[in-house]
């Protein structure tokens, strides 16, 4: 073997090592920067890597919390979270739904909630990125406010924008198995996201996700499925809480009208929402609990409905945020076009919710600077839903076409309900995913979980699931951890539910 010889094959070998080493640095191309050591308030040891921080274009820093799942990060699915409103922070999933923390409450004033793993956190079996989403959302902020001013087709985009950078910075999660997923308001997130998705793949739009499919809980869907005489007058009479007597009237005075209303139906909604008006919206077995003067003005009048007034006050502590909108789609809110959120925030129903665990955690400026976020200063305050966005709520229309659309083209869905909830009722729900006009390949069966009914489940064809969970609320995971966990994990897994 002559001497230029060797040099070649030693240039070769050379050259395959750097590629190699070149590979791998990619493989584990995490930002070290983003990546998170401590969290104030929890004293245990990080079972998988945490990152935080930033993606910033066309003059927005949307705040994104990476969970490297706890099983196998680098084959299990990258799954995004996003929460509802329009304009609740994704923080609400992490801290009080399927986050990788259980915050203890009870904590003296001041000071920051205990923190425990969660056995029950969807890290457990997937990737999951916690988005804040729209710009002006939780720790999600922009220098320019008109910014905050947008609606769902810009919503989506944005959303795709950040995903399209964040795999470009996460770029050894570009081959695993791509899920979206989100509740209540993100019924409309979600599909209008993975529509854009979809098309930025038709289109080669680099990097190339390897998106699979969806999840929706309690989503918001279709106005007229949506709207009160289509979903919630037949869970209430169903559940019990309207009479044969209410039910009928409003089914003889309602019916076929429900655009433009005549005097007599709005007469007969209304007795329906007396009968209601004292239960909690997001789980009506749940206490509603309210401080009664979070919802004074200053000259002591309260918009609060009299049963409002005094229930649970001397049962619960904490305050209720005074926002009369909150997590979700309002209960008596109109599902017309183009309403701006705030305008509409003024006709919501008063939610029973109590955020100060994750207000108080997340505005302590130790845990901003531990998970990579700006101070109050800058992001400003973190609210469970934001104040300061001005969201064109439905502006993209009904989803049925997405869905419709997204499943012919193989994406798999699974759209679940908490059975529950009075918010966005399980009969809205499920009427619309009938409405599809699917073939049903798995009819009406029972669920289970831990070798108890834990539900119902319909399966349609085109990988088309609707899912119920009983006795769950709005938020489906803060209800009902270990089933959501099973049903989470199983369909992510491609196994029957």
């Amino acid at each position: 073997m002559d001497k230029s010889y060797k040099l070649y094959l030693f240039w070769v070998v050379s050259v395959c090592l750097i590629l190699n080493y070149a590979e791998l640095i990619l493989t584990e191309a995490a930002p070290e920067e983003a990546l998170i050591t401590h969290l104030p308030g929890f004293n245990g040891t990080l079972p998988s890597k945490h990152y935080g921080g930033y993606v910033s274009f066309d003059e927005k820093n949307l705040f994104y919390y990476f969970i490297a799942s706890e099983k196998n990060p680098s084959e299990d699915p990258v799954v995004l979270w996003l929460n509802g409103g329009p304009g609740c922070s994704s923080f609400d999933g992490f801290v009080y739904e399927h986050g990788p923390f259980n915050f203890e409450e009870g904590q003296p004033k001041g000071s920051l909630p205990i923190l425990h793993l969660n056995p029950y956190a969807w890290s457990k079996v997937s990737n999951i990125i916690y988005l804040d989403s729209p710009c002006g959302v939780g720790l999600s902020y922009s220098n320019n406010t008109s910014k905050y001013t947008t609606d769902d087709w810009h919503t989506a985009a944005d959303s795709h924008a950040f995903l399209l950078k964040w795999f470009e910075l996460y770029p050894e999660f570009i081959k695993n198995p791509f899920y979206i997923s989100g509740e209540s308001y993100a019924g409309i997130y979600v599909p209008t996201l993975a529509s854009e998705v979809v098309q930025g793949i038709k289109a080669g739009v680099k990097p190339i996700l390897n998106f699979k499919g969806y999840l929706v809980g309690n989503g918001v869907t279709d106005s007229d499925f949506d709207d009160t005489l289509t979903s919630l007058v037949p869970f209430a009479h169903g559940m019990g809480l309207i009479s044969d007597d209410i039910y009928e009237d409003v089914q003889s005075a309602c019916y076929g009208n429900h655009t433009d209303p005549h005097h007599d139906c709005s007469t007969s909604i209304d007795k329906m929402h007396d009968a209601i008006d004292g239960l909690n919206i997001y789980d009506i077995l749940e206490p509603c609990y309210h401080d009664p003067n979070a919802y004074k003005d200053g000259k002591g009048n309260t918009s609060l409905p009299v049963s409002f007034q005094q229930l649970g006050v001397t049962q619960r502590p904490l305050k209720v945020r005074k926002r009369m909108f909150g997590r979700a789609w309002p209960l008596r809110g109109q599902l017309k076009p183009g309403t701006l959120w705030p305008e509409l925030a003024e006709q919501g129903s008063v939610m029973c919710f109590n955020d100060e665990v994750a207000t108080a955690w997340l505005n302590d400026e130790s845990v901003r600077n531990a998970i990579h976020a700006e101070p109050k200063s800058i992001a400003g305050s973190w609210e469970l839903c934001s104040s300061r966005i001005i969201y064109a709520r439905y502006s993209s229309g009904s989803m049925l076409p997405y869905h419709k659309n997204l499943t012919s083209q193989g994406y798999r869905a699974l759209i679940y309900s908490g059975d529950h909830d009075m918010c966005v009722p399980f009969t809205g729900t499920q009427a619309w995913t009938r409405s599809l006009g699917f073939k049903i390949v798995d009819e009406w069966r029972p669920w289970f979980s831990n070798d108890e009914v834990a539900g119902y489940l319909q399966g349609y064809d085109y990988n088309f699931i609707f899912l119920t969970i009983k006795g769950a609320g709005h938020t489906v995971p803060e209800y009902k951890p270990r089933e959501s966990l099973d049903f989470y994990s199983r369909w992510l897994d491609g196994k029957p539910i």
